[in-house]
């Protein structure tokens, strides 16, 4: 029997779960809602281009699609923010339906906001079903990854994760999120009233530091600008000598002792000459991970999102983080 999903949110990632939702066996897409009145009323298939219809009109009220729909599980793809999805997470648990979201700040709020984690948990609780907040950072490169990599140890004194990102390859809103093609005095404007940020670094930081065991004192989050030694350019954007060509960010947990004991150091920009992931543990043996050509984040956080769904719903009633999941793996279709 497939697993019925309704899709939450058809914005650049909203659109690439539906395209891998829509190609894989396993699922059957039963219903859509967003809220530009370009894409309402319209096949699901005209919106995220594909060649053989759906069957599914995006519609523009929640309770509506799912009545309609009658969906096993709820994709939402609609916000970084926790603050503006909590509303919308609240509606969808009134259905008693598990969600899958890809919502940044959901990967793991128990730190930074430990009252609206407490709240959906309840909610999910209640309603007997679980709620996941996952992508590829936070979710797994920069955070799940470095927790797994740690079962192989007997100590761990530190870790640092480091993602190096040729944004060119990534989509508008993100290549705009790290301030690519702003002026310098534009980007620390933007850094400043919190537009131009990769949110997810607190999250991943909190995450290791709890599975660990780690007690942390403090967590910062520094960010300051990749600016271009010559002119480059992505599909979208054009960007100049002397403009900036994307982020430069680190998000740092530090022990009582004024240890830095997480590191997670990340640079997103246009024209990254080498992209990878890396992983470095400090310890009893020392571990040093490293993936050429990084892993691509579009790709991956809606390949996350769709791995993710047979397992939600097989997973306890409340707020899961991929610290608390089984760990999930490529699905296409039924399995034992």
């Amino acid at each position: 029997m497939a697993i019925r999903v309704l899709h939450v949110g058809l914005g650049p990632i909203g659109i690439a779960v539906v395209r891998q939702c829509a190609s894989r066996k396993g699922f059957k897409i039963v219903g859509a809602v967003d809220l530009d009145p370009g894409k309402v009323g319209k096949d699901l298939a005209e919106v995220a281009e594909l060649e053989d219809a759906l069957k599914v009109k995006v519609e523009s009220k929640l309770g509506a699609a799912i009545k309609a729909g009658k969906p096993d599980v709820v994709v939402l793809c609609t916000s970084s923010s926790l603050a503006e999805v909590t509303d919308q997470i609240a509606d969808v648990l009134k259905y008693k339906l598990p969600i899958v979201s890809t919502t940044e700040e959901l990967a793991y709020p128990w730190f930074s906001h430990r009252r609206l984690a407490k709240k959906i948990d309840a909610l999910a609780r209640k309603a007997r079903v679980a709620v996941l907040g996952t992508g590829v950072n936070p979710g797994f490169t920069m955070d799940a990854l470095p927790i797994t990599l740690t079962g192989v140890c007997e100590r761990v004194d530190s870790i640092r994760v480091e993602r190096i990102q040729d944004a060119s390859v990534r989509r508008l809103p993100f290549q705009q999120k790290i301030g690519a093609g702003l002026t310098q005095e534009a980007f620390a404007e933007k850094v400043q009233n919190g537009s131009v940020r990769h949110v997810g670094l607190t999250e991943s930081v909190a995450m290791i530091a709890d599975a660990l065991g780690w007690k942390l004192v403090s967590i910062t989050d520094v960010i300051g600008p990749k600016v271009a030694t010559k002119a480059t350019r992505s599909q979208f954007l054009a960007v100049q000598k002397g403009q900036v060509a994307g982020i430069v960010q680190t998000g740092t947990g530090y022990d009582k002792d004024g240890e830095a004991r997480i590191t997670l150091h990340m640079e997103a920009y246009l024209g990254a000459p080498e992209p990878y992931d890396a992983v470095i543990v400090k310890g009893s043996p020392d571990l040093h991970m490293k993936i050429d050509g990084g892993v691509h984040g579009d790709i991956a956080t809606a390949s996350l999102t769709v791995n993710s769904i047979p397992k939600v719903l097989k997973a306890p009633a409340g707020l899961q983080t991929m610290r608390s999941m089984v760990i999930p793996s490529w699905y296409g279709g039924k399995t034992r």
